[in-house]
């Protein structure tokens, strides 16, 4: 009886100590767009990670700001947004750093409103409402937009909500107008009775990788590694438009035209931040801050995350 229980005690320690060896999971938080939804259905990065014996769990959010408040939670280590969800989580205290950027020339999103309605100039916005997302960068799109015409967001009515409450919205006529990225905006585009108001190009900006900071200082080659697939993702999505766009179709069920549509006008090229990116971003930053959206002003550059000296991804510029 000794030896059965002194058995079962030792299986017991010897399943607790493999389970505590065993690594956490990496896991990503995602939207469906851009180079991470490649990235998930290549599997590349479950194959650069299994010499690490790190398996990849992939978490997929609407938009950017319920990613970076899984990632405030803990939930998520690593995701993509546009660049206003991290400027509103630092100034709320999530702990995380920058870790990657690419430019977005704004072709890929745009102010909608109705073909037959009043709104016919950026002026018309007056009194109006608007649906966007809170804290993305459909948020900083409206916000310059507006301010291109002599007005702020006191001057029009918000409506805060998630893209596909907003699309509900403005295909009721609940909203005179919507602040909105690819591929929602491609898809509403298509409909005969939807019209563009102005490109966020007036908007030129960046997206961003970002990770905890805690994981990014611990353990940076694991960080490179990832950039790295995150780049050869979108260096294969530059380089293969018509596949890119059937495989958006794949996983988001949107027609493949409009994938196509959303593909021809997306940035793909991935990089370490610049000091010019740093900068770009600071402006959005103090944007919002003078608006008074944000409660504190941020520095960007303190939570950028800097590669080991010397690393460069793939295809980027010297």
């Amino acid at each position: 009886m000794l030896r059965l229980v002194l058995t079962a005690f030792l299986l017991f320690a010897y399943a607790e100590a493999a389970e505590a060896a065993e690594p956490s999971p990496f896991r990503v938080g995602y939207q469906k767009n851009g180079s991470l939804v490649i990235l998930r259905q290549q599997h590349r990065l479950e194959e650069a990670l299994r010499v690490r014996a790190i398996t990849v769990q992939w978490v997929e959010f609407q938009s950017g700001p319920p990613l970076l408040e899984a990632m405030n939670a803990g939930s998520i280590d690593f995701g993509a947004t546009g660049d206003t969800p991290p400027i509103f989580a630092q100034a709320a205290g999530v702990d995380f750093v920058y870790v990657g950027s690419l430019p977005v020339t704004g072709r890929n999103a745009a102010v909608l409103v109705r073909a037959a309605g009043p709104v016919h100039s950026v002026a018309d916005l007056r009194g109006r409402r608007i649906a966007v997302t809170k804290g993305s960068s459909a948020h900083y799109v409206i916000v310059r937009v507006l301010a291109g015409a002599g007005l702020s967001l006191a001057d029009v009515q918000p409506i805060y909500l998630q893209p596909a409450d907003a699309a509900a919205a403005f295909r009721a006529g609940s909203v005179d107008a919507w602040s909105i990225w690819d591929p929602f905006y491609a898809l509403a585009e298509r409909d005969p009775q939807t019209r563009v108001l102005t490109t966020a190009e007036v908007a030129p900006s960046n997206s961003f990788f970002l990770a905890r900071r805690a994981l990014a200082q611990h353990d940076p080659d694991l960080i490179v590694a990832v950039m790295c697939e995150v780049n050869a993702a979108a260096l294969w999505s530059e380089q293969n438009q018509s596949e890119l766009a059937s495989t958006m179709t794949e996983i988001t069920g949107i027609d493949v035209e409009t994938q196509r549509i959303a593909a021809a006008r997306g940035t793909y090229h991935t990089e370490f931040l610049t000091d010019a990116v740093v900068r770009q971003q600071q402006a959005v930053a103090d944007t919002f801050f003078g608006l008074k959206v944000i409660p504190i002003r941020v520095d960007v550059r303190a939570v950028v995350w800097q590669p080991p000296a010397g690393t460069r991804l793939a295809g980027a510029a010297p």
